[in-house]
């Protein structure tokens, strides 16, 4: 089997059925749901080769494994005991709303020293590893713990590898603890963790930095409809991007780590990582389907997105409003007008 650019570690998929609303009748959509689905979704989507490792059981695990290799995902997956989750959705009045939840089992020690194998085996043949948290659901919170996750840092810190981490809470501290590539994080993961004591920029500049001190090389800050924050040697960048219309907001932050993580997979720079992973981002808010996008219109917007430098002392550059782009604007620019 061929080696993948990216390994990617996300412990429990989910399987998702939304209700939409077409030309007035229902229209249910069946998907395999969860933050490193949704990021080895994008990154196929950008070219990349993704092989996604977990754990799937039950009738749940069986559809889920079919779902994701008919996405182009290559899936090596320890067979459980019990059963992955699933949720639905309904969505026919413009937001989410859970008509139903049903959680996964708790990973036995057995599937989880095995899903550690199956990673780290998988990760040595990769460009890159993400490491992807389970599902942001209170029931799932436990499935893997985070020593799990700091042993698998720290393992693939010592094989060389570059690693990103899109996590947070004990986790997050876990992995830094082992030293790792990247650390995306969100500024209201920063409040909830208590490592920023407000969501100003100079408090979240200083989160940054601690989070490099405590073994992140590289950290990205998103910030809701505001530009991003990037820390590289020592340097913060302001990301800037035109503030397209949002159709659903949820998986742009996953988009993003997912254009990072390709773009580092084949060598390129933190800067032209997070320009792609921006890009990325800046798409999937215009789509209903998460972690989705086309690569044309994703690369064309990459050269919309503008990285400055903050000179110290320089706050008030990241507040400058945003470009506004209407639909028409956005196909005139995907097409190369």
């Amino acid at each position: 089997m061929a080696h993948s650019d990216v390994a990617l570690f996300a412990p429990s998929p989910v399987l998702t059925l939304t209700v939409e609303e077409q030309a007035g009748r229902p229209d249910i959509h069946v998907h395999a749901g969860s933050q490193g689905v949704w990021q080895a979704r994008m990154l196929v989507t950008l070219g990349a080769s993704v092989t996604l490792c977990c754990v799937l059981a039950g009738e749940t695990g069986m559809v889920l494994r079919h779902l994701i290799e008919d996405e182009g995902v290559v899936v090596k997956a320890v067979e459980g005991t019990g059963r992955n989750g699933a949720y639905i959705h309904d969505r026919r009045g413009g937001e989410r709303v859970e008509v139903a939840e049903a959680p996964s089992d708790p990973l036995t020690r057995h599937e989880l020293d095995e899903l550690y194998g199956i990673t780290l085996s998988t990760a040595l043949d990769a460009g890159a590893v993400l490491l992807s948290g389970p599902s942001d659901n209170a029931w799932a919170q436990d499935a893997v713990p985070a020593d799990a996750y700091r042993r698998l840092a720290a393992d693939l810190r010592a094989v060389g590898k570059p690693v990103v981490a899109d996590l947070s809470g004990d986790r997050l501290a876990a992995v830094l603890e082992s030293g790792l590539t990247v650390v995306k994080v969100s500024h209201e993961e920063l409040l909830e963790d208590g490592r920023a004591g407000a969501d100003d920029q100079d408090a979240l500049i200083r989160a940054m930095h601690e989070l490099h001190d405590e073994g992140a090389r590289y950290v990205v800050v998103t910030r809701a409809d505001q530009p991003l924050l990037v820390l590289a040697d020592d340097v913060v960048r302001i990301v800037r991007m035109p503030r397209l219309q949002s159709a659903d907001t949820h998986g742009a932050g996953d988009s993003l780590t997912a254009g990072v993580t390709a773009s580092l997979a084949r060598g390129g720079d933190i800067e032209d990582a997070v320009r792609l992973g921006a890009a990325a981002g800046m798409l999937n808010v215009t789509r209903h389907g998460l972690g989705t996008g086309d690569v044309e219109a994703v690369l064309k917007l990459r050269e919309l997105v503008e990285v400055e430098r903050l000179e110290p002392g320089g706050s008030g550059a990241a507040t400058a409003p945003q470009q506004q782009v209407s639909p028409r604007d956005l196909a005139e620019r995907t097409r190369g007008s």
